[in-house]
C-alpha cells in the first residue's frame, strides 16, 4: 500500500506505523488522518483505495461523507449566527426565530435544547416517506408540527438526523441574507465560493456540487448493526424504523444539505474546520465567533436516551466524558457513523481528524480513530 504523506516534524513519524497497522488489524479500505498543531498542519496521511475494487488510490483530494462529524462544523456556523443575531443566545426560544415550531409541547424549547440533543425529537415516530429526508425545508416543516418524545430540557438523547434539519432551519432564518447553512459555511468559512477576499480554500462541503462527485470514494457499509442496547421508543425513532434514514447512495443525497449527516471533506479539511475549537475561534485567515457558552456542558454527563452510553454535549460538540477524544478531559469532538472522528484540544492547541470509506458499526470511539489520536499524544 502506498501512502501519501505530509509530515512537518519527524516527531510524528510513529503515527505512520499506527495508520498502516489499521489496514492490517481492521482491513481498512481507504483512509486519511490529519493533525493541526498551533495553527499549522503537521501531518496529513492518506492511503488505501477509494473504490471497492481497489483500482483507484485513496488520495489527498479524495472526498468522503463524514456523517455526524459534520455536526461540530454546523454547530460553529450556527453559533456565529446565534451570537450575532439573538439577544439571549442559546436561551432564545426556537419559536422566536421559527414560530411554526412552538406547538404541541415545544413552546419552551430553546436553541440550546436543540443543539445539545434535549429537544425530544430524535426521529419520527409515525411513518414518513424516507424521501422526506432529501427535502430539508419540508423535513424541517414536518418536525415543527410533531410533539416531542420527552419534555425539552428534562433529558437528552442523541438526534442523529433531525438535529441537522432543525439547526439548518434556524441558521437560514437567523442569517440576514437568507442563506442556507451550507451556503453560509461556503461563503464565510471555507471560501469554496471564492467570496472571502483571499485564496485560502477549505475542501469541505455541506451540499456537494455535482462537479465534485467524481472525487468521492465508494463507501463500504458495516456488516453488523450498531450496538444500541435495549430497544426503547427514542432509539427506535432515531435508528430502527424503515423510515429512519434516506437513501444515502443517491446523487441527491450528496447535493442536498443535511447539516447533521452529509458533510463531505478530506481529513485535512475536517481538521481545519474543527480548529476553531482548539484556537478560540482562529481558523487560518478566517475567524469564527467562539463564546464560552458554545463550549459549556448543556446537560450533565448522564445516560443518553438514544445512545447506549453516558454523553454530555456542548452547543453541538460532544464533551470528552467518555475518554475517546484523548487523555485531556476538556477536549471536545464528534464521531460520525462508521468511524470518522474529529477532536480539538484547546490546552494543546491541537486538532486531529480521521476519515475513511470502510464503515464499522461503532457509533462513538472507533478503535482506528482512537489509536491514531493516542499515537498523536504519544508524539507530543
Amino acid at each position: 500500500m502506498e501512502l501519501q504523506t505530509h509530515i512537518l516534524s519527524p516527531a510524528f513519524e510513529p503515527i505512520l506505523d499506527v495508520f498502516e497497522q489499521n489496514f492490517t488489524d481492521f482491513e481498512e479500505l481507504g483512509a486519511g488522518f490529519a493533525v493541526i498543531l498551533d495553527g499549522e498542519p503537521v501531518l496529513h496521511i492518506t492511503g488505501g483505495w477509494a473504490d471497492k475494487r481497489k483500482t483507484i488510490p485513496y488520495g489527498k483530494d479524495t472526498l468522503v461523507p463524514v456523517y455526524s462529524t459534520t455536526k461540530g462544523i454546523a454547530a460553529l456556523a450556527l453559533g456565529g449566527l446565534v451570537e450575532a443575531h439573538t439577544r439571549q443566545g442559546y436561551g432564545t426560544l426556537v419559536s422566536e426565530i421559527w414560530p411554526e415550531f412552538g406547538v404541541n409541547g415545544k413552546e419552551a424549547t430553546t436553541i440550546g435544547h436543540v443543539v445539545s440533543h434535549q429537544a425530544g425529537l430524535p426521529g419520527f415516530t409515525e411513518e414518513i416517506d424516507p424521501a422526506l429526508w432529501l427535502d430539508p425545508p419540508a423535513c424541517a416543516a414536518a418536525l415543527a408540527t410533531i410533539a416531542p418524545m420527552w419534555a425539552p430540557g428534562t433529558a437528552h438523547g442523541y438526534h442523529p438526523l433531525t438535529w441537522g434539519y432543525m439547526v439548518g432551519e434556524l441558521a437560514r432564518r437567523l442569517d440576514p441574507n437568507g442563506r442556507t447553512l451550507g451556503q453560509y459555511i461556503a461563503t464565510t468559512m471555507t471560501n469554496t465560493t471564492g467570496e472571502m477576499g483571499h485564496n485560502d480554500l477549505i475542501d469541505f462541503w455541506i451540499g456537494l456540487p455535482e462537479s465534485e462527485h467524481e472525487r468521492c470514494a465508494d463507501i463500504a457499509r458495516p456488516k453488523a448493526l450498531a450496538r444500541l442496547g435495549e430497544v426503547t421508543p427514542p432509539r427506535r425513532a432515531a435508528f430502527m424504523t424503515k423510515w429512519a434514514a434516506p437513501n444515502r447512495n443517491a446523487k441527491t443525497w450528496r447535493e442536498v444539505e443535511i447539516p447533521s449527516a452529509n458533510g463531505h471533506g478530506t481529513a485535512l479539511s475536517i481538521a481545519q474546520m474543527y480548529e476553531p475549537y482548539a484556537a478560540n475561534g482562529a481558523q487560518g485567515d478566517n475567524h469564527v465567533t467562539m463564546t464560552a457558552d458554545m463550549m459549556r456542558p448543556f446537560y450533565p454527563d448522564t445516560p443518553d436516551l438514544v445512545l447506549d452510553m453516558n454523553t454530555s454535549f456542548a452547543a453541538g460538540v460532544m464533551l470528552n466524558s467518555h475518554g475517546h477524544f484523548g487523555p485531556n478531559p476538556d477536549a471536545v469532538g464528534h464521531c460520525g457513523w462508521g468511524g470518522s472522528m474529529a477532536i480539538a484540544d484547546a490546552d494543546r492547541r491541537l486538532t486531529c481528524a480521521y476519515v475513511m470509506n470502510k464503515q464499522s458499526n461503532i457509533l462513538v470511539g472507533d478503535p482506528r480513530a482512537t489509536a491514531l489520536v493516542s499515537a498523536v499524544y504519544g508524539c507530543l
